[in-house]
């Protein structure tokens, strides 16, 4: 049960955005600045670090959400979501998002720990600066969409449907609509 009464039967962040329109309008605009519009990385590569920073940060809404979108985005294959929470770095994925999820996994845990050896392990396995940029920025991001979702203890249905559907929605639409 959520922490404040919102007025609405919408899940995780979107009953969050739809109690506060105002501020809903801002955030529904970063996720889609961040998930969908040009990037250096794909949609799937930047729903892939979000899925993962959900999931260190024990985000059920965020995790299973993002997770089902990063599937979408694969063809529907969702093992190698299911990979990189379980050990990335074993997981069948580029050289270059292991360095990345590395960086971002990081971020979620002390983000002033991120080093230099970091940085040259993921340009020497192809990733720009724009990619660092923009892994980092995803990974931020989630942190405060997973603590805005949890300190606020909204609902997550348990239904992995529900996720799948919400999954097609966003992979078709985008973050800017309901």
């Amino acid at each position: 049960m959520p922490h404040i009464k919102l007025d609405n039967q919408f899940p995780g962040i979107v009953g969050l955005m739809e109690y506060r329109p105002e501020t809903g309008r801002a955030l529904r605009g970063l996720a889609h600045a961040l998930l969908v519009e040009d990037s250096s990385l794909s949609r799937a590569e930047r729903e892939l670090i979000a899925s993962y920073v959900s999931w260190l940060n024990e985000c059920q809404f965020c995790c299973r959400s993002h997770s089902a979108v990063a599937s979408a985005l694969l063809d529907g294959d969702k093992s190698i979501v299911e990979q990189v929470k379980r050990d990335y770095k074993t997981a069948d994925i580029s050289d270059k998002m292991k360095a990345l999820l590395e960086i971002a996994g990081q971020v979620q845990k002390k983000a002033l720990g991120v080093s230099p050896e970091m940085m040259a392990k993921a340009r020497a396995a192809g990733a720009s600066d724009a990619c660092i940029h923009d892994a980092v920025l995803v990974a931020s991001a989630f942190c405060m969409f997973n603590r805005y979702v949890d300190g606020l203890a909204t609902f997550a249905p348990a239904e992995e449907h529900a996720y799948d559907m919400m999954a097609v929605r966003l992979k078709n639409e985008g973050y800017l609509k309901v």
